[in-house]
C-alpha cells in the first residue's frame, strides 16, 4: 500500500512540474486593476424573510431603483437568468444565490474593457423583528482617468445605491415610494451598458 499511495505522489508531483512548466498565461486586458468594493446597508424594522418576499426578487430593482427590468432569460431568481434594465441598455447575469442574497454581474461588450462589475443584495437577520440589507458593489476602478476621477466614481455608485437602498427599506416596511420621474439611465450615472457597470 505504501509503495502505490508513493507512485500516486511521484505521479501528482510530475504533473504538477509539468503543468507549471508549460506555456505562459496571456497578458492580463487590465494590467493593474484597481478593485474597489462599495459596502452600503441599512436597518429595516421587519424580518427578514418579510424583507427579502418584498424586495429581493431579481426584477424588484424596477420598483427601488425606478428602473424598468424585464427578464430577457431563465426565471427571476434562478442562477444564469438574465434581467434587461432601462429599455435594454444594461443586461444584468444573476451569478450566485443563497436564501436571502443574490450576486450579478454584467456582460462584456464589444469594444469596451471589461471593469469586473458585480452587485450584491443581502438581507441578514439582525434580530426576529429586525433586519439589515446590505448591498455590496465591486469594480475596477483602474480605467478613471485619475485618483479624483475615481473617487468622484465611487461616490456616485455610493449615493445612487443607498437611494436604493433607503427605497428598499420604505418598501419593506409597508411604505410607499413617492412619485419619481422616469429614468432612462442607468443607475450611477449614464447609460453605461456592460462594460461600465451600474
Amino acid at each position: 500500500m505504501k509503495k502505490v499511495f508513493g507512485v500516486a505522489l511521484s505521479a501528482i508531483a510530475l504533473s504538477t512540474v509539468a503543468y507549471a512548466q508549460g506555456p505562459a498565461p496571456a497578458a492580463l486586458q487590465v494590467p493593474n486593476p484597481k478593485y474597489v468594493a462599495i459596502p452600503m446597508e441599512i436597518t429595516v424594522n421587519k424580518p427578514v424573510a418579510d424583507v427579502w418576499k418584498r424586495v429581493g426578487k431579481y426584477c424588484d430593482i424596477a420598483e427601488w431603483l425606478n428602473l424598468a427590468c424585464t427578464m430577457q432569460s431563465g426565471q427571476d431568481g434562478e442562477v444564469g437568468a438574465v434581467r434587461s434594465l432601462a429599455g435594454g441598455r444594461i443586461l444584468e447575469i444573476l451569478v450566485a444565490k443563497t436564501e436571502y442574497s443574490y450576486t450579478y454581474t454584467q456582460p462584456v461588450r464589444e469594444g469596451q474593457i471589461y471593469n469586473m462589475y458585480h452587485g450584491t443584495i443581502e438581507a441578514r437577520a439582525l434580530t426576529p423583528t429586525t433586519t439589515k440589507l446590505l448591498y455590496t458593489l465591486m469594480v475596477d476602478e483602474s480605467q478613471a482617468a485619475d485618483d479624483a476621477a475615481r473617487d468622484r466614481d465611487v461616490q456616485q455608485r455610493k449615493t445612487n445605491f443607498t437611494r436604493a437602498l433607503e427605497n428598499m427599506k420604505i418598501l419593506a416596511e409597508g411604505g410607499t415610494l413617492p412619485p419619481q420621474p422616469a429614468r432612462g439611465a442607468a443607475p450611477g450615472g449614464g447609460a453605461r451598458g456592460g462594460g461600465r457597470g451600474n
